[in-house]
């Protein structure tokens, strides 16, 4: 692929892993000897078409991540790790504030998405220089229901039109920095209306309802580590990849 502008990954690693029922935050539980948080970190590293890695984390976390994590393994693409806050649009635009203004594009990656892979990562990069959004995703397997608040279905969406959201999102940096600033300002008046950011792709259409975003087929291993069981499988796939 044609090297894009410059490039910056914003890993978010911010999480408690409350699901998880554990005391260690998920992001840094041992998957075959190294932290979840080693596997995200890795790719960008060994991507060459990402300049450089923004981290977020807790304010309690900072300088295990910037010593036990980045210093330790180093990774010398992250340029600064910095403090998250209450919900993760607050840990994005901590991430996006971050950023150098010379950077083109931008991808935002969870870091309990493990194994996100460098052709995920090109082919998105790839994707974003013709839409300026480009967020990756998979098809769904199985149907889908919509229900009311007493749990009575009341829709079906058609299948073939539903995909199931990943990481990481990738936007011109601009576009998605001035749709945060826009949430922030604006973030008071969306809780009074009950509408609650989800992800990246859904701040663009809030306030830039015009832009394209495309789908980036990603893959059915770029799971999201949510669970114990979920954890069960890192584990499998963890011994693959390093």
């Amino acid at each position: 692929m044609t090297k894009p502008g410059k490039t910056c990954a914003i890993v978010l690693a911010g999480g408690s892993g409350s699901r998880m029922q554990a005391r260690t935050k998920k992001q840094f539980m041992e998957v075959d000897g190294v932290p979840l948080l080693w596997y995200s970190l890795q790719v960008f590293q060994s991507c060459l078409v990402v300049d450089e890695v923004i981290l977020v984390t807790s304010g309690e976390d900072l300088d295990h991540c910037r010593l036990d994590i980045v210093a330790h393994y180093g990774f010398s693409k992250v340029k600064q790790v910095v403090e998250g806050g209450k919900e993760r649009y607050h840990s994005v635009f901590a991430g996006l504030s971050a950023v150098t203004p010379d950077t083109s594009y931008v991808l935002i990656h969870d870091s309990a998405r493990p194994f996100v892979t460098e052709e995920i990562i090109r082919r998105s990069l790839e994707d974003v220089q013709q839409y300026g959004a480009s967020i990756v995703a998979m098809p769904v397997k199985d149907t889908i229901k919509l229900c009311d608040e007493e749990q009575m279905v009341t829709q079906t969406p058609d299948r073939a039109h539903t995909w199931l959201m990943q990481t990481p999102q990738v936007f011109s940096y601009s576009l998605v920095k001035k749709a945060y600033e826009k949430l922030m300002e604006s973030e008071k008046a969306l809780i009074q209306k009950g509408i609650h950011i989800t992800d990246d792709a859904m701040v663009v259409e809030t306030f830039f309802p015009a832009q394209k975003i495309h789908l980036v087929e990603g893959s059915y291993e770029n799971f999201k580590v949510t669970t114990p069981e979920d954890l069960l499988f890192a584990q499998v796939y963890g011994k693959r990849r390093q």
